[in-house]
């Protein structure tokens, strides 16, 4: 068999063959109860309001069912929880704070009302679904020879330059907001880092049912290279972000996407990780935000003093780190030791 797919398709498998059973040694397994504490929800109609008021209202809370209310509370450890949801009920939070709290705090994010279509969304994963259909070798005719080969596509395929601008469109918007939630100018990341011409990975994963879930992964816990990815996903969950010390599983709301923060932005980057079910297939679309291969990416001087703010790490092409993260298994936050100083 030449992908797991295919060895799927079979329905003769009843249990996983030696080479794809999970290593549990180096892996967590404690799971966070449904409701214990929820990831924040950003409305980005708001945040793209010219209305102050409007932009004030930037945690959209009411407006969701009761359901699915866990979902979007912010949950502060400190002496401004109070204040916090105060401002919250008097629907004065600023999008700074907000952003940054949850790029700060989680690392991981959504996004609602975020001007993508809906159907244009379905549309992608048509498509994607229509790939994944292809005999593998006619999926060979599109594979790359290296790393950095543009990957070639079909005219059944061109909807995905039309998903990736519009994706790429809302990153450059939360980019300003999280840049000022770090006290810099609103289009510091952007121009510093040239993100409206930087580089966009597209990863499309398809984690058909596994008969014995418990003892594998769709992908093991890692953090993203770049500044920010946009997630969607059919309606099959699978994705869990470490947080605290146990697996947050992460449920999205409709028509929303996932986000988090990756190793090039100046917030932490959060480790994750995709699980598999036995009875549904899942697939999950990621588009990775950076600079252009040849940017040097360091932290920002305006950030660094001689106070708590020291210099961590070195600077690297973003090109480099990439062919480094490619040449390493995917393993937490590894790729990072190899820059800190």
């Amino acid at each position: 068999m030449s992908s797991v797919k295919r060895l799927a398709e079979t329905n003769c498998l009843r249990s996983l063959p030696s080479e794809y059973v999970l290593n549990t040694q180096s892996v967590y397994f404690m799971v966070w109860e449904d409701g214990e504490e929820e990831i924040s929800v950003i409305d980005f109609s708001l945040l793209m309001s010219s209305n102050p008021d409007e932009r004030s209202k930037i945690i959209k809370i009411s407006a969701l069912d009761k359901t699915r209310q866990h979902n979007c509370r912010f949950l502060l450890e400190s002496a401004s929880t109070l204040l916090f949801f105060l401002k919250l009920k008097l629907g004065i939070i600023d999008v700074k704070f907000t952003l940054g709290l949850a790029c700060k705090e989680w690392g991981f994010f959504l996004v609602i009302n975020n001007g993508v279509p809906e159907k244009l969304k379905e549309e992608m994963l048509g498509a994607c679904q229509s790939f994944f259909d292809l005999t593998e070798e006619a999926k060979l005719e599109y594979a790359g020879k290296s790393l950095f080969d543009p990957i070639k596509t079909g005219t059944s395929f061109n909807i995905s330059e039309v998903y990736c601008k519009r994706a790429r469109e809302v990153v450059l918007e939360l980019l300003k907001e999280i840049s000022e939630s770090l006290g810099l100018e609103d289009d510091y990341i952007n121009e510093r880092m040239d993100v409206g011409l930087g580089s966009q990975l597209l990863v499309v994963n398809l984690y058909p049912p596994c008969p014995q879930p418990a003892v594998a992964m769709g992908l093991p816990p890692h953090s993203d290279h770049g500044l920010l990815t946009l997630v969607m996903q059919n309606e099959q969950d699978g994705l869990q972000v470490l947080h605290k010390g146990r697996w947050v599983p992460i449920t999205p709301l409709p028509n929303s996407f996932i986000v988090n923060s990756g190793d090039h932005l100046e917030y932490k980057s959060v480790i994750h990780r995709a699980m598999v079910n036995n009875e549904t297939t899942r697939i999950s679309i990621g588009t990775t935000h950076g600079p252009p291969l040849a940017k040097i990416v360091s932290p920002a001087s305006e950030l660094v003093d001689e106070g708590g703010n020291c210099l961590a790490y070195h600077g690297i092409k973003y090109k480099g780190y990439l062919a480094l993260r490619q040449s390493n298994q995917l393993n937490g936050k590894a790729c990072l030791d190899y820059v800190r100083l």
